[in-house]
């Protein structure tokens, strides 16, 4: 009786069924189901379920733990970093808006006379030595009442129309040509407005300069420029200490360029490309280190403020974690693999058992033996490859002593074949003792026809190459040429002008000498004359060409058209000239063949053309 079948009783006799009755039967039936449909599956769905089972656990637990870990101590550190660039950059900020009103006062100098828009006027206008050392001297003192001894002043110049400076501070240095050139041209851009010039090599100091144009009236005349150089050390130093670690690299950016860094060993230009306007962080790697880059755009500036911290030292108070996390992913991997043994014995199992049978074959022993198991296997491809082996055993067996008989008269059958084979040797040797005889009876020509003709058969049989040299081919059709010459005497002519340099180059076995052959056959055959035949070799291009060419009577157009479609069957060898084409573009490709031009009266020329190929060893 099958499963979770019943006595059929009388409709009205039937005995009600219980509800967890019900429940069971069917949660039974559903799991011998998915057992079912989980034996009939193919293997490699088995091992892709295994696999994907495997990744996905593994991979999403450790990915989600690692993810929480370092996410989180990312923000944090972000959070910490990115707070104190924001203290650092607003003090830095206020003192350049500072030095920035500063700049405005000198150029203005509102707050008296415009004392030095005056005498930077008188200086510009006048031409007496006198004027201009008074008014200079004047010039200096009103810089240093205005500018005083600031702390993160270097010095404040002032350079008038003609590029003369007027310095006062407490570091003063003498601008070159080239830096006084940089500055009129930087301060030109903003017309009268704030600009900032970055440090050279001659001088590290920031300089926030601006032009001095005259205030009275609407013209707006250039009278010169201030430069105050500030003490960019100073200044960021005062910022920033105590706000970042001593391992923290503190560097101020616009866009690639450096404005000032704490650190100038580190090349910052590539990693700062993009960050213009920006606020976040990344883990970038700097000089084959790691660095974790905090970066919050200035609100005064292009510039962007940069904060690094050495990687390894911020991850170094996590370092627990981490072992943690990959004790956790052991523990699991073991768990999984052990999973995993277990999951495959299902499928391993038959085809160990099938390959035990296998090797009892191996041994000569086709008849069958059942194992127990063997009428309850899967229908999966481990079930299917025993069936098929009991079926091909079976068939090997009986196969065996039902051609044993037919066999043997096969056997029987080839032994009489061979008997009856000639040897090619045998002819050789035939025709070398018609040679001999040839010479002996003094019939030079008799012996000479057969040597070429013992060549011929030699190179047809011997010499299984598809491909052999121009040179090889050349003695073929000198042995062939031999045999035609003493039937046809003088009228036949053969020259062949191929320079020694071609002759190594490869070309299809018996490509030139059929052609040679027709060339005989359809010209010489239909002439009075003498017929000259003549060889040819020439490079053009990528490509080599290799011409056949006679004097013969030439072929009409239809008669052309049939050779060159194979209709028309050639005398002779047989070798005609579609076999050779397709010859040709079977070694090489269709980018190669034969060309055949002839017209009546005019002769016969074939042209091969054909790859610039040599043999590896003739290289």
């Amino acid at each position: 009786m099958a499963f979770g079948d019943r006595k059929q009783e009388p409709v009205n006799k039937q005995r009600p069924v219980p509800a967890t009755s019900s429940i069971y039967r069917k949660g039974a039936i559903s799991l011998f189901g998915m057992k079912a449909v989980y034996r009939n599956l193919r293997i490699k769905y088995k091992l892709i379920m295994l696999i994907s089972i495997m990744m996905f656990v593994i991979g999403a637990i450790t990915y989600a733990m690692q993810q929480y870990t370092f996410e989180a101590y990312d923000k944090e550190l972000y959070m910490q970093s990115a707070s104190a660039l924001n203290n650092a950059s607003l003090g830095i900020e206020n003192e350049l808006k500072r030095i920035e009103k500063l700049s405005f006062n000198l150029s203005t100098d509102s707050a008296t006379d415009n004392s030095i828009q005056r005498y930077l006027s008188v200086i510009k206008q006048s031409d007496s030595s006198y004027d201009n050392f008074l008014y200079g001297n004047r010039l200096r003192d009103r810089i240093l009442f205005l500018a005083g001894l600031d702390r993160y002043i270097l010095s404040t110049q002032i350079i008038d129309a003609y590029g003369r400076e007027y310095a006062s501070g407490n570091k003063m240095i003498t601008f070159t040509a080239e830096r006084i050139r940089q500055i009129k041209a930087e301060t030109a851009k903003e017309y009268g407005g704030i600009t900032y010039i970055f440090p050279d090599y001659k001088d590290t100091a920031l300089i926030a300069g601006r032009e001095i144009r005259s205030i009275n009236g609407l013209n707006l005349d250039y009278l010169g420029n201030v430069a105050i150089r500030i003490n960019v050390d100073q200044l960021f130093r005062d910022f920033t200490n105590g706000v970042f670690n001593k391992d923290a690299h503190f560097a101020i950016m616009d866009g690639n360029r450096v404005v000032y860094s704490l650190n100038d060993s580190l090349p910052l230009e590539d990693v700062a490309v993009g960050l213009t306007g920006k606020r976040g962080f990344q883990i970038v790697t700097i000089a084959d280190k790691k660095f974790f880059m905090t970066y919050v755009p200035s609100s005064y500036t292009s510039w962007n403020y940069v904060n690094l911290i050495p990687y390894n030292d911020i991850f170094k108070d996590i370092e627990s974690a981490k072992r943690t996390v990959f004790f956790v992913y052991g523990l699991l991997y073991l768990l999984v693999i052990l999973f995993a043994l277990g999951f495959s014995r299902g499928i391993t199992g038959p085809i160990e058992r099938l390959n035990s049978k296998m090797k009892r074959v191996q041994l000569g022993h086709f008849d069958y033996v059942e194992e127990p198991g063997d009428r309850e296997l899967s229908k999966d491809e481990a079930g299917q490859l025993h069936r098929n082996f009991r079926i091909m055993v079976q068939r090997i067996e009986e196969l065996i002593n039902e051609n044993y008989i037919k066999q043997l008269a096969i056997k029987d059958t080839e032994f009489k074949a061979l008997q009856a084979q000639i040897n090619p040797h045998f002819l050789y040797n035939t025709l070398e003792s018609i040679n001999w005889s040839a010479k002996i009876a003094g019939q030079s020509q008799i012996s000479l026809m057969v040597e070429s003709l013992g060549f011929l058969l030699r190179s047809s049989i011997s010499n299984k190459e598809p491909l052999i040299t121009i040179k090889e081919e050349l003695e073929i059709i000198g042995h062939y040429f031999t045999i035609q010459k003493i039937r046809f005497e003088e009228r036949l002519e053969f020259e062949q002008s191929i320079p020694q340099e071609l002759q190594h180059f490869l070309i299809p076995k018996l490509s030139l000498q059929p052609l040679v052959e027709n060339a005989i056959n359809y010209g010489l055959e239909q002439m009075t004359g003498t017929c000259r035949i003549a060889i040819n070799a020439m490079i053009q291009g990528h490509f080599l060409y290799v011409t056949v060419s006679d004097n013969g009577p030439g072929i009409d157009a239809a008669m052309l058209e049939k050779l060159r479609s194979g209709e028309v069957k050639p005398k002779g060898t047989g070798i005609g000239l579609r076999n050779i084409d397709e010859r040709i573009k079977l070694l090489f490709n269709d980018d190669y063949g034969i060309e055949l031009v002839s017209q009546p009266g005019e002769g016969t020329t074939v042209k091969l053309r054909l790859p610039m190929k040599v043999r590896e060893y003739d290289v």
